[in-house]
Order: structure tokens, then C-alpha cells, then sequence
């Protein structure tokens, strides 16, 4: 199952969405033009959708919806734009910045889900992005989510028959019953881990 970053939402993102609680608040990350927010806003979300280009969130501002919600923030260089607000869906594709994990799962709603597909080490092959700081490593999301959430499906490795990319993809459920994750980075490569 192939997908791409043109205007057709992700075959996984559309697989998953059903997992959370309709009628809720979902979360799309760096939503650039908003294939996904439009897809989660006719599946019953209202849709919080947040990028640093202005251009793209002007797309998404073209659906005259009360129920989505525009925020231009720059997440690499700037604060968490969102306090400590929650959702029942958080999703993100083609976005990888290590640094905002702990935000993304803290953003999670106790029994929420996080639905994340993004490039895998070994894309560089196929095209951008090559460089290693965007590519996760094998399980990495699975490593992330591991004691605080259950996983409900996991995949990685090439996209398309023939193959047009690499790619790891996680549906993660927060447990209903967890302690909140806490985070540590290793001093050795700045990964985030959660701690025991």
C-alpha cells in the first residue's frame, strides 16, 4: 500500500482514524496543506491543525469550518504552541522532529491514540529525505510508545510494489490505567527514552 504526500490522505491514517473516539479532538501535525484534517473532519472530529507555513495553513483555511482550528507555529525553533491541551486522535505524517516526542504522547488523551507514518533509515535510496536526523531507525515509534501505550498495529520497510519508499507506520492506544510516561535523553545520542 503506497502513499504519498499529494492531497489524497495516507491509506494508514484512513485505516486508523476509526480507533479513536469520534466527536472528540484531533490533533494533525505538521498538517501542511490539511489532506488529513479535511479526512478527520468528515470522519466527525473537530481537527486542530498545525504548521509553520503560512501558504499551506491558508489551504486548510479555505474549508470554512468553525470546527477546525488553525495554528502557525514553528515546532522545531518555537514553544509547544498547544499548552497542555489533549487529544483523542494525534496524527503525523512526513514529519519527524525527535525532540517533540514526548510532547506528541503527552498530547494523547488517556485511552486516545497516536496514528504516526513517517520515512525509515534506507529511504535516502529512493529520494528525499536522506538525511539521517528525518529517517527513523528500526522500531524506533514502537520503542517511543513502548509502556505507556498499547500497540495496536506496526509496520515498516519498503512502500509500493514496486517500492517507492521507506516507511514505518504505528496505531498506538494510551493505556487507560499508566503512570504519565517520563523522558530522559541519553547523553551518547540525544534519543528520548522512556525511563522504568
Amino acid at each position: 500500500m503506497s502513499s504519498s504526500c499529494s492531497g489524497a490522505p495516507s491509506p494508514w491514517i484512513e485505516r486508523w482514524v476509526p480507533r479513536a473516539q469520534h466527536g472528540d479532538v484531533a490533533l494533525d501535525v505538521a498538517c501542511g496543506r490539511g489532506r488529513h484534517v479535511r479526512l478527520l473532519r468528515e470522519r466527525g472530529f473537530a481537527v486542530v491543525g498545525v504548521d509553520r507555513d503560512r501558504d499551506a495553513l491558508d489551504s486548510v483555511a479555505a474549508v470554512r469550518d468553525p470546527s477546525i482550528e488553525r495554528v502557525e507555529a514553528d515546532l522545531e525553533n518555537g514553544p509547544w504552541p498547544l499548552g497542555e491541551r489533549s487529544f483523542a486522535l494525534v496524527v503525523v505524517t512526513n514529519y519527524l522532529w525527535r525532540p517533540l516526542f514526548p510532547r506528541l504522547l503527552d498530547a494523547v488523551a488517556i485511552g486516545g491514540c497516536l496514528v504516526y507514518e513517517t520515512f525509515l533509515e534506507g529511504h535516502e535510496r529512493f529520494g528525499r529525505p536522506t538525511n539521517p536526523e528525518f529517517l527513523l531507525r528500526r522500531g524506533e515509534l514502537s520503542q517511543i510508545v513502548h509502556g505507556a501505550f498499547d500497540i495496536v498495529a506496526f509496520e515498516e520497510g519498503p512502500d509500493g510494489d514496486p517500492p517507492v519508499a521507506m516507511r514505518q507506520r504505528i496505531c498506538a492506544q494510551k493505556r487507560l490505567v499508566d503512570a504519565e510516561p517520563r523522558w530522559h535523553a541519553e547523553p551518547s545520542d540525544g534519543r528520548l527514552r522512556p525511563t522504568s
